[in-house]
């Protein structure tokens, strides 16, 4: 008997031994957070500033014709995944990127969603593409939200699925990529400091700002 323990417990021993340096050299790395805050530039280069440089344009042509805030928007590119910041707030007048963070897309109720399903069919639980008109701030069943108005065939149920801007305390404030964050139910759903980030652009502007959820 004691023989049999002597034995298990040198097995044990070398197991610990064996998982250190495979958590320590594999596992870890792979899965750290990476730091960044919200101010983290977008690479000139990259597909995703061509992406946001194109979408800036359609709206910067859309807010002249339609009297939105010419100074200030959002945009929200969902080709980027969701442990990466993807959510940016775009000054319009200098054409340079304020700010980004994480943002989830919808599970379209079906568990976990990698990647972004899109969907504009109500109780779908999907995220929605298109041009969202940002409206009046309440205190919901998460706090501070935002009502959104879809104004794209793409978007048109928005308000009625309660599709809105609010944070939920399962996102973040750092990137986790490449371990995704969780999903919504088709809101655009941000950290609560990112939140009072976008607050305080919300609250100071005389016009309504624009959001752009694209891909």
């Amino acid at each position: 008997m004691k023989m049999f323990f002597k034995i298990g417990f040198a097995l044990l021993f070398v197991s610990i031994a064996f998982s250190l340096p495979v958590y320590y050299f594999w596992y870890k790395p792979k899965f750290k957070v990476i730091k960044h805050s919200f101010d983290k530039p977008i690479k000139k280069s990259s597909e995703e500033f061509a992406r946001l440089k194109a979408n800036v344009l359609s709206l910067k042509k859309y807010i002249a014709a339609n009297h939105y805030n010419s100074k200030i928007c959002f945009l929200a590119d969902m080709k980027i995944p969701s442990g990466r910041n993807r959510f940016f707030v775009y000054d319009l007048q200098r054409d340079s990127v304020l700010l980004s963070g994480l943002v989830a897309h919808g599970s379209c109720d079906n568990g976990f969603q990698m990647e972004a399903v899109f969907s504009n069919k109500i109780n779908s639980g999907c995220s929605c593409l298109g041009k969202f008109k940002i409206g009046n701030s309440y205190n919901g069943r998460f706090g501070l939200a935002y009502t959104l108005y879809g104004l794209d065939s793409s978007n048109s149920n928005a308000h009625e699925r309660t599709i809105v801007l609010h944070s939920y305390e399962c996102i973040p404030d750092l990137e986790t990529y490449p371990l995704p964050v969780c999903n919504s139910r088709g809101c655009p759903m941000v950290s609560s400091a990112f939140l009072q980030k976008l607050k305080s652009y919300l609250k100071k502007s005389d016009k309504p700002i624009l959001l752009k959820i694209y891909r």
